[in-house]
């Protein structure tokens, strides 16, 4: 099950220390500019190959995002996870 979650949200959620897994789904040149702490850089094109191994916790709260509303990275990456 997946669904949107607004930037606000996701802040909270953070100071909440809430266990929350943070994938950006954006290719690694992004990541390495720039990220939100803790995430984890899972590109959407490579969900399928590595997500077992980078996200083994399969009941863990993950929070997919990439760089905007109309980028479709976290979109197509959330579908495939």
């Amino acid at each position: 099950m997946h669904h949107t979650i607004k930037r606000e949200e996701i802040r909270r959620l953070l100071e909440s220390k809430m266990p929350v897994t943070l994938v950006e789904a954006l290719p690694e040149t992004y990541y390495a500019q720039g990220h939100l702490p803790g995430a984890i850089n899972l590109p959407h094109d490579t969900v399928r190959e590595r997500a077992s191994r980078v996200l083994p916790d399969k009941s863990a709260f993950i929070v997919v995002y990439c760089a905007s509303t109309p980028c479709q990275n976290s979109a197509v990456a959330a579908r495939t996870l």
